[in-house]
Protein backbone atom coordinates (compact mmCIF):
# COMPACT_ATOMS: atom_id res chain seq x y z
CA UNK A 1 0.00 0.00 0.00
CA UNK A 2 1.50 3.13 -0.95
CA UNK A 3 1.65 6.21 1.61
CA UNK A 4 3.07 9.34 2.42
CA UNK A 5 6.91 8.53 4.09
CA UNK A 6 7.86 12.04 5.10
CA UNK A 7 7.91 12.96 8.45
CA UNK A 8 5.01 13.83 10.06
CA UNK A 9 5.92 17.05 12.17
CA UNK A 10 8.83 18.12 9.40
CA UNK A 11 5.63 17.88 6.40
CA UNK A 12 3.78 20.17 9.15
CA UNK A 13 6.53 22.81 9.44
CA UNK A 14 6.97 22.68 5.18
CA UNK A 15 3.47 23.15 4.49
CA UNK A 16 2.96 25.60 7.15
CA UNK A 17 0.12 23.94 8.81
CA UNK A 18 -0.93 21.48 11.34
CA UNK A 19 -2.12 18.47 9.07
CA UNK A 20 -2.22 15.84 11.15
CA UNK A 21 -3.59 16.97 14.24
CA UNK A 22 -0.65 16.95 16.19
CA UNK A 23 -0.31 19.61 19.61
CA UNK A 24 3.33 19.17 19.30
CA UNK A 25 3.77 19.71 15.36
CA UNK A 26 4.44 23.14 14.70
CA UNK A 27 6.94 23.64 17.57
CA UNK A 28 9.35 24.32 15.71
CA UNK A 29 7.24 26.19 12.99
CA UNK A 30 8.89 29.39 13.08
CA UNK A 31 12.17 28.86 11.36
CA UNK A 32 11.51 30.17 8.07
CA UNK A 33 11.16 26.61 5.96
CA UNK A 34 7.50 26.81 5.58
CA UNK A 35 7.06 27.21 1.78
CA UNK A 36 4.43 29.54 2.97
CA UNK A 37 6.59 31.72 4.49
CA UNK A 38 8.47 32.92 1.28
CA UNK A 39 6.59 35.08 -1.53
CA UNK A 40 4.69 32.52 -3.89
CA UNK A 41 3.43 33.12 -7.48
CA UNK A 42 -0.25 32.08 -7.48
CA UNK A 43 0.66 29.05 -8.94
CA UNK A 44 2.42 28.48 -6.33
CA UNK A 45 -0.43 29.34 -3.60
CA UNK A 46 -2.32 26.80 -5.19
CA UNK A 47 0.22 24.00 -5.21
CA UNK A 48 0.64 24.57 -1.72
CA UNK A 49 -3.02 24.54 -1.19
CA UNK A 50 -3.30 21.50 -2.81
CA UNK A 51 -0.44 19.79 -1.21
CA UNK A 52 -1.88 20.83 2.16
CA UNK A 53 -5.27 19.03 1.24
CA UNK A 54 -3.40 15.59 -0.12
CA UNK A 55 -1.35 15.76 3.43
CA UNK A 56 -4.44 15.96 5.53
CA UNK A 57 -6.08 13.05 3.93
CA UNK A 58 -2.93 10.95 3.65
CA UNK A 59 -4.08 10.23 -0.05
CA UNK A 60 -1.19 9.86 -3.08
CA UNK A 61 -1.45 12.03 -5.69
CA UNK A 62 -2.54 9.99 -8.34
CA UNK A 63 -5.37 8.84 -6.26
CA UNK A 64 -5.91 12.67 -5.30
CA UNK A 65 -6.33 13.34 -8.97
CA UNK A 66 -8.78 10.51 -9.26
CA UNK A 67 -11.11 12.28 -6.57
CA UNK A 68 -10.27 15.99 -8.92
CA UNK A 69 -11.57 14.31 -11.60
CA UNK A 70 -15.17 12.56 -10.22
CA UNK A 71 -15.76 15.97 -8.15
CA UNK A 72 -15.37 18.06 -11.60
CA UNK A 73 -17.77 15.91 -12.42
CA UNK A 74 -20.76 16.23 -10.62
CA UNK A 75 -23.13 19.07 -10.76
CA UNK A 76 -21.97 20.86 -7.23
CA UNK A 77 -19.37 22.65 -6.34
CA UNK A 78 -16.63 21.22 -7.08
CA UNK A 79 -14.30 21.72 -4.02
CA UNK A 80 -17.02 20.96 -1.73
CA UNK A 81 -17.71 17.54 -3.77
CA UNK A 82 -14.06 17.13 -3.20
CA UNK A 83 -13.82 17.03 0.45
CA UNK A 84 -17.02 15.58 1.06
CA UNK A 85 -15.25 12.43 -0.81
CA UNK A 86 -11.97 12.75 0.89
CA UNK A 87 -14.24 13.03 4.20
CA UNK A 88 -16.13 9.65 3.38
CA UNK A 89 -13.16 7.32 2.94
CA UNK A 90 -13.26 4.44 5.36
CA UNK A 91 -10.04 5.47 7.16
CA UNK A 92 -11.44 8.94 7.85
CA UNK A 93 -14.51 8.30 9.06
CA UNK A 94 -13.06 5.68 11.30
CA UNK A 95 -10.98 8.73 12.52
CA UNK A 96 -13.97 11.03 12.91
CA UNK A 97 -15.36 8.11 15.35
CA UNK A 98 -12.91 8.32 17.49
CA UNK A 99 -11.02 5.28 17.18
CA UNK A 100 -8.08 6.69 16.04
CA UNK A 101 -5.71 9.99 17.09
CA UNK A 102 -4.96 10.30 13.41
CA UNK A 103 -5.72 9.70 9.83
CA UNK A 104 -2.63 7.29 9.43
CA UNK A 105 -3.72 5.27 12.68
CA UNK A 106 -6.90 4.68 11.21
CA UNK A 107 -5.55 3.85 8.22
CA UNK A 108 -3.35 1.18 9.58
CA UNK A 109 -6.26 0.02 11.79
CA UNK A 110 -8.63 -0.44 8.60
CA UNK A 111 -5.25 -2.24 6.65
CA UNK A 112 -4.94 -4.71 10.05
CA UNK A 113 -8.48 -5.74 9.08
CA UNK A 114 -9.96 -4.62 12.24
CA UNK A 115 -13.56 -2.66 10.94
CA UNK A 116 -16.23 -4.06 9.36
CA UNK A 117 -18.82 -2.02 7.11
CA UNK A 118 -22.38 -3.10 7.68
CA UNK A 119 -21.20 -6.44 9.13
CA UNK A 120 -18.55 -7.10 6.08
CA UNK A 121 -14.57 -7.18 6.81
CA UNK A 122 -13.41 -4.05 4.78
CA UNK A 123 -9.56 -3.38 4.69
CA UNK A 124 -9.23 -0.98 2.04
CA UNK A 125 -8.69 2.30 3.58
CA UNK A 126 -10.24 4.53 0.57
CA UNK A 127 -13.50 2.59 0.56
CA UNK A 128 -16.53 4.79 0.54
CA UNK A 129 -18.31 4.95 3.21
CA UNK A 130 -22.09 6.01 2.24
CA UNK A 131 -24.98 7.24 4.19
CA UNK A 132 -26.73 4.91 6.71
CA UNK A 133 -23.32 2.48 6.76
CA UNK A 134 -22.32 1.30 9.93
CA UNK A 135 -18.82 0.96 10.31
CA UNK A 136 -17.59 -1.15 13.74
CA UNK A 137 -15.04 -2.41 15.45
CA UNK A 138 -14.43 -6.36 15.07
CA UNK A 139 -15.49 -7.72 18.39
CA UNK A 140 -12.14 -9.41 18.62
CA UNK A 141 -10.23 -6.09 18.20
CA UNK A 142 -12.40 -4.49 20.62
CA UNK A 143 -10.38 -6.62 23.41
CA UNK A 144 -7.49 -3.87 22.45
CA UNK A 145 -6.92 -1.03 25.25
CA UNK A 146 -6.01 1.30 22.91
CA UNK A 147 -8.58 0.96 20.46
CA UNK A 148 -11.12 1.11 23.04
CA UNK A 149 -9.72 3.58 25.30
CA UNK A 150 -9.81 5.54 21.86
CA UNK A 151 -13.46 5.39 21.16
CA UNK A 152 -14.68 5.79 24.83
CA UNK A 153 -12.52 8.82 25.53
CA UNK A 154 -13.38 10.81 22.25
CA UNK A 155 -17.43 10.63 23.04
CA UNK A 156 -17.30 14.69 23.39
CA UNK A 157 -15.14 15.13 20.42
CA UNK A 158 -17.94 13.97 17.76
CA UNK A 159 -19.23 14.99 14.48
CA UNK A 160 -22.80 16.04 13.84
CA UNK A 161 -22.46 13.95 10.43
CA UNK A 162 -21.72 10.84 12.34
CA UNK A 163 -23.51 8.83 15.12
CA UNK A 164 -21.43 7.39 17.76
CA UNK A 165 -22.78 3.94 19.73
CA UNK A 166 -20.32 3.30 22.74
CA UNK A 167 -21.59 0.52 23.87
CA UNK A 168 -21.67 -1.35 20.47
CA UNK A 169 -18.15 0.14 19.37
CA UNK A 170 -19.53 1.56 15.85
CA UNK A 171 -20.70 4.48 14.54
CA UNK A 172 -23.17 5.26 11.63
CA UNK A 173 -22.47 7.99 8.72
CA UNK A 174 -25.86 10.03 8.76
CA UNK A 175 -25.50 12.13 6.32
CA UNK A 176 -22.80 14.07 4.25
CA UNK A 177 -21.03 16.72 5.92
CA UNK A 178 -21.65 20.24 5.32
CA UNK A 179 -18.71 22.36 4.18
CA UNK A 180 -18.23 24.21 7.44
CA UNK A 181 -18.27 21.22 9.71
CA UNK A 182 -15.19 19.42 7.93
CA UNK A 183 -12.78 20.85 10.75
CA UNK A 184 -9.95 21.52 7.84
CA UNK A 185 -7.99 24.73 7.12
CA UNK A 186 -8.38 24.50 3.12
CA UNK A 187 -9.41 27.01 0.75
CA UNK A 188 -10.33 24.29 -1.95
CA UNK A 189 -11.68 26.44 -4.32
CA UNK A 190 -7.86 27.38 -4.92
CA UNK A 191 -7.01 23.49 -5.32
CA UNK A 192 -10.08 23.34 -7.80
CA UNK A 193 -8.54 26.15 -9.91
CA UNK A 194 -5.03 24.25 -9.71
CA UNK A 195 -6.38 21.37 -11.26
CA UNK A 196 -8.82 23.35 -13.76
CA UNK A 197 -5.48 24.65 -15.37
CA UNK A 198 -4.37 20.86 -15.59
CA UNK A 199 -7.02 20.21 -17.69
Amino acid sequence: MAKMRTPRFKLCRRLGLNVIGHPNAMKRANNGSARDAKKLSAYGVQLLEKQRLRAYYGVMEKQFSIYVKKALRDKEQTGYSLIKRLECRLDNIVYRLGFANSVAQARQMVVHGHFLVNGSKVNIPSFNVNIGDIVSLREKSQKNETFKNNFLSNILNTYSYVDKNESEFSGTLLRYPLRHEVPIEINDSLVVEFYSKLS
